[in-house]
């Protein structure tokens, strides 16, 4: 069960708090799936919207197939449908409704040669917050500067 990592979304992490992520398929053309291959996608400015009991991915960049034929798309930031059960669907749509939880794409990875975006379950920081992470994440780096400093020794 090879799972290969095309693209994450290092800045949902910065900006959100990720509290439960599922794994949805996506609705492609052919050329979008050897691009997505080469890994020409990009998920930064991408969100993802719940309409009529169904979900779909908004500007995610897919760049078009440069061997492509008249299947690329035209529009390379175009609304996907995601894939996913009904009850994840009823799950997400009653968190987002009642507590105010955002829709984040995480990451974009093969599955058994089948394409596959994670979606996390997200509420947003404050300022305070990302500077938390921040220190923590510079402290974390000095202690582990110093812990591997002492192993040379």
């Amino acid at each position: 069960m090879g799972i290969k990592v095309v693209a994450s979304n290092k800045k949902a992490f910065h900006d959100y708090f990720i509290d439960e992520v599922f794994e949805a398929g996506l609705v492609l053309t052919g050329t979008e799936v050897k691009s997505i291959r080469q890994g020409k996608v990009n998920l930064k400015e991408s969100y993802c919207r719940l309409k009529d009991g169904e979900v779909f991915i908004n500007n995610m960049h897919v760049s078009p197939y440069e061997q492509g034929n008249r299947e690329n798309p035209d529009d390379p930031t175009r609304v996907r449908k995601l894939l996913l059960n009904r009850s994840e669907i009823s799950k997400l749509t009653r968190k987002v409704d009642e507590r105010g939880f955002s829709l984040v794409p995480t990451k974009i990875y093969f599955k058994e040669s089948r394409v596959k975006l994670e979606i996390g379950l997200a509420r947003g920081k404050k300022l305070h917050d990302k500077r938390e992470t921040l220190k923590r994440k510079e402290a974390d780096r000095e202690m582990a500067k110093i812990v591997k400093g002492k192993q040379r020794d």
